[in-house]
């Protein structure tokens, strides 16, 4: 899709009436969802989910139209990978919807209760949100992915998925519409407003009382431009200028292929690893390994200083070796690079990777029980890993069934959003004639 940032012109006033109207839609349609009980929640997710399987050729040949006019116009590698949804991805994506019709639902969960001294008996309880907006680019498994949250958990959501998806995303909600009507469901209760293009991502981040929360999910420049100008109450995902650090404890032998993992895996995604930080202890040893690996897998180098004099004297064949700027330290490449740093303490590792994260997740490698404790401690970021691949940062993986989006602020939710990421909650006292004195 087109970024919102740097729009600074009023919003189209008919736009702006016409998603306004869908979101109080979307609030009728999920004021009837919200009477339906898990089992019929549940059968309607193992519907849609049977829907896509049996539509997975459709949707394939609309995502195949979508990735030959992207690649056309020069979308790049990783983009294109989050871009592809073929048969294989529908499927996979409609076995996420299977797993979150069998979690537990979260709507009714008691967070908390108990009795005031008078006899009065408090609950606060899990309730849906009400109408969710999803503002995010070149995912399509995004669309279905939200769509089964939030069945489960209640809820209506409004999308803009943009341009580069848009057909690829018309398919699947065609499909995901059909099987709510089949169940006596209205179609508003899962609706995009890509029709209205840039114009309707915009009128979103105005439609405050329309829509309840509003999440952005994709690179760093969409994100902040809703985060600046939305109305909506925003929960902002971030982008991933994701660490692994090396201690000079760290198992070598374990540090490459969780490297190679976490960076080449899939380099288009938010949780792939950018930056890699070596303890000087073993940057000796560690580094022509690390280069090597790094340089098969096709991957260019940013190194500092020391790290660049370290592996230039290996002369590694096919080594794509640059010297790092100042500028690499904040880059999420989303691409076949990454940045290399030598450390001289654990100490530097924490605050290079404080000061330039953007809170997403971060990984050590390390044997020394003090040092994992002292990182995992001191590092603020929403996920840290202990000796494993940043790719675990997932809600899929972490047993969610899917995934809002990765949350990297502070407030109500944080890391992967899933279900009870999707609740708010209310308090409900129970009397018997009591009255405040």
């Amino acid at each position: 899709m087109t970024n919102p940032q740097n729009q600074t012109a009023a919003v189209n006033a008919d736009v702006l009436e016409a998603v306004c109207g869908m979101g109080d839609a979307a609030r009728r349609a999920q004021a009837r969802l919200s009477q339906s009980n898990t089992a019929a929640k549940n059968r309607l997710l193992e519907a849609v989910a049977d829907a896509l399987d049996a539509h997975a050729d459709a949707i394939a040949r609309a995502n195949a139209l979508d990735m030959s006019e992207a690649a056309e116009h020069g979308m790049d590698a990783g983009k294109l990978d989050r871009l592809k949804f073929d048969v294989p991805r529908v499927k996979a994506t409609a076995q996420g919807v299977r797993h979150v019709a069998s979690l537990p639902d979260p709507v009714g969960e008691v967070v908390r209760g108990y009795h005031l001294e008078n006899g009065l008996r408090l609950q606060q309880v899990r309730v849906p949100i009400g109408v969710l907006g999803m503002i995010y680019e070149a995912r399509p498994n995004v669309t279905v992915d939200v769509a089964s949250l939030c069945v489960k958990s209640g809820n209506a959501v409004l999308l803009r998925g943009g341009h580069a998806a848009e057909r690829t995303n018309a398919a699947a909600l065609h499909v995901i519409g059909d099987t709510l009507a089949r169940h006596g469901y209205d179609r508003a209760l899962i609706a995009s407003v890509d029709e209205y293009g840039r114009e309707g991502a915009t009128a979103m981040m105005e439609a405050r009382g329309h829509i309840d929360v509003l999440i952005p999910r994709g690179g760093a420049g969409l994100i902040q431009a809703v985060v600046r100008n939305s109305k909506v109450p925003v929960i902002e995902t971030g982008a991933g200028n994701v660490h692994i650090y090396v201690d000079r404890s760290g198992d070598l032998d374990k540090a490459i292929p969780i490297l190679i993992n976490a960076k080449t895996q899939r380099v288009g995604v938010c949780n792939a690893a950018e930056k890699l930080l070596v303890h000087k202890d073993v940057a000796e040893r560690f580094l022509p390994v690390a280069a090597e690996a790094l340089a098969k897998a096709g991957v260019e180098m940013h190194a500092d200083e020391r790290a660049y004099g370290i592996i230039a004297k290996t002369g590694i064949e096919g080594a794509n070796l640059v010297a790092a700027t100042d500028g690499d330290w904040d880059t999420e490449y989303l691409a076949l690079k990454i940045g290399i740093k030598v450390v001289d303490s654990l100490d530097e590792a924490i605050e290079h990777i404080n000061r330039h994260s953007t809170g997403h997740t971060e990984s050590i490698i390390a044997e020394d029980y003090s040092a994992v404790e002292e990182f995992t401690a001191r590092i603020d970021s929403a996920v840290v890993m202990v000796n494993a691949s940043t790719r675990f940062t997932d809600g899929g993986v972490f047993g969610f069934g899917a995934e809002l989006g990765i949350s990297t602020q502070k407030m109500h939710a944080r890391g992967p959003m899933g279900l009870r990421e999707m609740t708010t909650t209310k308090w409900i006292g129970y009397g018997t004639g009591q009255v405040r004195a």
